[in-house]
């Protein structure tokens, strides 16, 4: 007969996210904790004491990845990885990444307090800027683990003031120097991210779990308009080289032809730069990003080059022509992820009373790239109104508490065994 799997202690798991949500929290209720910030480093210690308050063993990677380790009976075993990240938007929410974090320290503290068999180890892990926010493009620790980024394109990147990923990365390692450092990449045998949905759906079905099938696709492109300054009560309209006019026609294509294509597409055109941006000046350079999103990848490829074409066509309609690069900064194809694990969180939740749905993410997360290297999945909770990337985020202490059973739950027959074929007594 199998052991009953332990229940998670939900009030402690609300105890610490809002004690966490204290670290860079803003005025109206939300946090601002961006990456390799001082809030962030604040964030890891209070990760840390929590941590060792389980008996985690704790480590980071050399791309500022963050790991706390229950460990198995076979140290050699690759180990099952549960986690999100810390980091946020400069006016984010509570719940954004952090509720994957906490869950997943949540679990490993409730099977660490359990007399149920660990072949191998359960690491919590953190991943270095999610968000993207401070640095961009995000995602850059899950990148550099998976090795779909080199670690030394990803030190290069500067922030809006100059400071560069090293700096504050080493920065931030500089602050622990006792914490031992770990390869980027070992072999992981699963990878498991409870997020809020960060979408309506779940909340209009009144459904407690999301069984993610899959993240819909994503290119990011950094678009650059060069034209040339000019006075603005002495240059004629035909002679000006006028890199805004030129964004204006790109926007109102890329909105038409791209934003329109279908009726799912996700088209966002964000970060607007205007240079000299004075008011009797003709505008010389116009830097923006366009943010491109679609489940189907060859829509999303045929949409990509459509944003392409678009930016060199209208860059030279216009008697003095502009000139334009275009850059594209991310390359996600959509993703499904495993099926034996979405398998596995469905039966979870039924096992616990609880009612799922599958469901694709229409959001970006580090489970994309995990997803390239070993079976992963993810949990969705419902989040009011679907809001996400706000101050007024939230998502309840029932509904956090369910995702968090749901995910030990799924974690501890991944443990008891080094096969993930076998069930596990």
């Amino acid at each position: 007969m199998r052991a009953a799997l332990p229940a998670i202690d939900a009030a402690r798991l609300w105890r610490r996210t809002l004690a966490l949500a204290e670290i860079g929290a803003l005025p109206a209720g939300g946090v601002n904790r961006q990456a390799l910030s001082d809030a962030d480093i604040a964030a890891w210690r209070q990760m840390l004491q929590w941590g060792a308050e389980a008996g985690l063993e704790p480590a980071c990677d050399l791309a500022g990845n963050l790991f706390l380790t229950l460990p198995g009976r076979d140290r050699t075993a690759a180990p099952v990885l549960a986690g999100s990240h810390l980091d946020s938007q400069p006016t984010g929410g509570k719940f954004d990444g952090a509720a994957g974090v906490m869950a997943a320290l949540e679990a490993a503290a409730t099977l660490a307090a359990s007399p149920l068999p660990r072949a191998r180890d359960l690491t919590v892990v953190a991943w270095m800027n999610e968000e993207g926010s401070r640095f961009a493009p995000g995602m850059m620790g899950s990148e550099a683990f998976a090795g779909v980024r080199s670690l030394a394109a990803i030190r290069a990147v500067r922030d809006a003031a100059g400071c560069s990923v090293a700096d504050a990365l080493d920065r931030l390692l500089a602050t622990f120097p006792a914490l031992p450092r770990r390869p980027l990449g070992p072999p992981a045998a699963a990878f498991l991210e409870l997020h809020i949905e960060q979408g309506p759906l779940l909340e209009a079905a009144a459904t407690q779990i999301g069984v993610v099938t899959g993240i819909q696709g994503k290119y990011t492109y950094e678009v650059e308009i060069t034209g040339a300054e000019g006075h603005a009560g002495t240059l004629d309209m035909a002679e000006r080289r006028d890199a805004l006019a030129a964004f204006t026609r790109m926007a109102a294509q890329l909105y038409a032809q791209v934003g329109g294509a279908d009726a799912i597409v996700k088209f966002t055109i964000g970060r607007l730069l205007v240079a000299p941006n004075a008011p009797s000046v003709v505008p010389a350079r116009v830097t923006f990003r366009i943010d491109l999103r679609h489940p189907d990848a060859a829509t999303l490829a045929r949409l990509g080059a459509r944003c392409e074409a678009i930016c060199t066509e209208q860059a030279a309609q216009q008697a003095a022509p502009c000139a334009v690069a275009v850059t594209r900064l991310v390359d996600a194809p959509p993703n499904d992820f495993d099926v034996g694990l979405r398998t596995r969180i469905a039966a979870a939740a039924a096992g616990r009373g609880l009612s799922s749905m599958p469901i694709l993410s229409a959001a970006g997360h580090d489970a994309r790239h995990l997803a390239t290297m070993c079976p992963t999945a993810m949990i969705f909770i419902p989040c009011r109104d679907g809001v996400s990337h706000a101050e007024h985020e939230y998502t309840s202490p029932e509904q956090l508490a369910a995702g968090t059973q749901v995910l030990s739950d799924v974690l501890a027959p991944l443990l008891a065994t080094t096969s993930l074929e076998d069930p596990a007594p």
